[in-house]
């Protein structure tokens, strides 16, 4: 039985489960002591088997998980798409994801799942940054601190954690979130949808280790991470995207259109640089501005014939 919610008089298999969802790749020497410590605050624990070569998969079965396998690596986002799928079929009461390599505490999974039970978020996000953590590189700080402030003013989102991937869902949210990353922005694409689908988020300080070298690049995710921050914009915000920056060339060109006037009128003389600067920038301005209120236009059309999740 989950220690985040008591029986309250009713056996486990009368109410929905809690359930965990781990994406792995490669984490036979991690995978099994994290399901078992998961298991302990919920009911069931899904892990995704990412294409992994190693024996990942056999020892998160052993280890109680129920397993779904990949047979080649897709990416987190994709390895969560089919956590999430199979957690629909039970239907959740909440839904909590941590990493398979046991950089996340799962006995801070109840103070994940506390604002998602007791009703007060339908997302509830871990935070390293809430309450001082000395455990994050330096470096990689201030890369999460960027992509952070990048994802927050995209997405319209204030968060102080962004990439943070221990988090916990309600069952509606878990119904509703349907992302399209493959890769590592999906967390970011999370935080888009949230806003897109009115849901109410919280934030919860929550702790980390960081032990031996990255498995990854740290700049390839990064890069990774902020090409689809950008996708994101121009797909959820085009306004934003485009609207706004064709806004800013064409009062650049009006601007520059004002000092060819201003120098004609004071030595009768054409600024043919100026003057072209000023036309380049006009149109410029006018049809990336023009493209971002379509696009707007178009975005709100489909979202009223499509729905959500179709957009």
């Amino acid at each position: 039985m989950s220690e985040a919610d008591p029986q309250d008089g009713h056996d486990t298999e009368q109410r929905s489960p809690i359930v965990a969802v781990i994406p792995a790749l490669n984490e036979e020497r991690f995978i099994g002591s994290v399901v078992l410590r998961a298991r302990k605050h919920v009911d069931t624990v899904i892990v995704v088997d990412d294409g992994s070569a190693d024996e990942t998969a056999q020892i998160a079965e052993a280890a109680g998980a129920v397993v779904i396998r990949h047979e080649k690596n897709l990416g987190k986002g994709a390895a969560l798409s089919s956590g999430f799928e199979e957690a629909r079929k039970m239907s959740p009461r909440a839904v909590v994801v941590l990493d398979g390599d046991g950089q996340h505490h799962a006995n801070e999974i109840p103070l994940l799942l506390q604002p998602v039970l007791q009703g007060d978020a339908e997302m509830a996000v871990g935070s390293r940054f809430l309450e001082a953590e000395p455990g994050v590189p330096h470096v990689r700080r201030l890369g999460l601190r960027a992509i952070t402030l990048l994802s927050n003013l995209g997405s319209g989102v204030s968060l102080s954690d962004s990439q943070m991937g221990f988090r916990a869902f309600s069952g509606e949210a878990v119904q509703r979130m349907f992302w399209r990353a493959q890769g590592f922005s999906v967390e970011s694409e999370m935080q888009f949808l949230a806003q897109h689908l009115g849901l109410r988020i919280s934030e919860v300080p929550v702790s980390i280790d960081y032990e031996g070298a990255p498995k990854r690049n740290v700049l390839g995710q990064g890069l990774q991470v902020l090409n689809g921050i950008l996708r994101l914009v121009g797909q959820y915000r085009p306004l934003l995207f485009l609207g706004l920056p064709g806004l800013v060339m064409l009062l650049i060109g009006l601007w520059w259109g004002y000092r060819v006037m201003d120098i004609y009128r004071r030595a009768q003389e054409l600024a043919v640089g100026y003057a072209l600067l000023a036309v380049l920038f006009a149109i410029l301005g006018s049809v990336t501005l023009s493209a971002g209120i379509t696009l707007h236009s178009l975005r709100g059309l489909l979202l009223e014939l499509l729905g959500p999740r179709e957009t």
